[in-house]
């Protein structure tokens, strides 16, 4: 059931969803690393749950949702309790992460009766991991300054840790909520040399500068690690 809310910001949100929806809004879950801490100036990931969703139940909501995001919030994600109960096989990681740290704000648990399966979860974490790889492939070419490449993996990196949450659910692990935590634990899990995740996070927390060498050297050495995530994800036999 729903707890109390502690931020204005998001009572308000409720407030006006409750005015827009009526009985049609079965639940307002807040996820993620703030479902912990609900301060006014964080930025709060929302999980909106409908008995139907139409094209009026989205105007309805119009007003609601441009004065959440013009406080600078991200955009809140919908879905009808029809879709949430059978979404888990198309998306097991973005699931697994809304449940694993969430806070229902409205309504009832959203996640009471939805099953993930670990054959699923499996599946969308190698496709994930490779695309990921391909991507970081293909924009090392376009990344023709030393300032480039470490942006470019400072962003990716962010990318990895969250599907990385689902690599240490398919090992036995119960993944941290945090992105440097995730990290490490999951090259603790997996015998990863964890030392070009920090230098990246490092880099994103000062304004150090690269050489081209330096920042091509890292590079090569993220990529290494990231290439044995993916192989132990392909190992994965959920046969036994």
């Amino acid at each position: 059931m729903a707890g109390a809310i502690k931020s204005k910001t998001l009572a308000r949100l409720v407030s006006d969803l409750e005015a827009a929806h009526g009985e049609n809004l079965l639940s307002v879950t807040l996820y993620g690393s703030t479902a912990r801490d609900e301060t006014d100036a964080a930025r709060h990931d929302v999980l909106i749950v409908l008995e139907r969703i139409q094209l009026d139940d989205l105007r309805q909501a119009g007003d609601a949702v441009r004065n959440w995001t013009r406080g600078g919030q991200p955009m809140p994600v919908y879905f009808s309790r029809e879709e949430l109960e059978r979404g888990a096989d198309v998306f097991p990681i973005e699931f697994l992460q809304m449940e694993q740290a969430r806070k229902v704000l409205h309504g009832t648990d959203p996640f009471e009766f939805v099953e993930i399966s670990q054959a699923n979860l499996r599946h969308q974490t190698e496709y994930e991991l490779r695309t990921k790889c391909l991507q970081l492939r293909r924009l090392f070419f376009s990344a023709t300054s030393p300032e480039q490449l470490t942006r470019l993996m400072i962003d990716s990196l962010a990318s990895f840790a969250a599907v990385f949450r689902a690599v240490l659910i398919l090992h036995g692990a119960s993944p941290p909520v945090g992105k440097h935590d995730a990290v490490h634990a999951t090259a603790r899990v997996l015998g990863l040399d964890v030392s070009p995740f920090d230098q990246i996070f490092a880099l994103s927390e000062k304004k150090n500068r690269l050489t081209k060498a330096d920042a091509e050297g890292l590079f090569g050495n993220y990529l290494a690690e990231i290439q044995k995530v993916i192989d132990a994800v392909d190992q994965i036999d959920l046969t036994q």
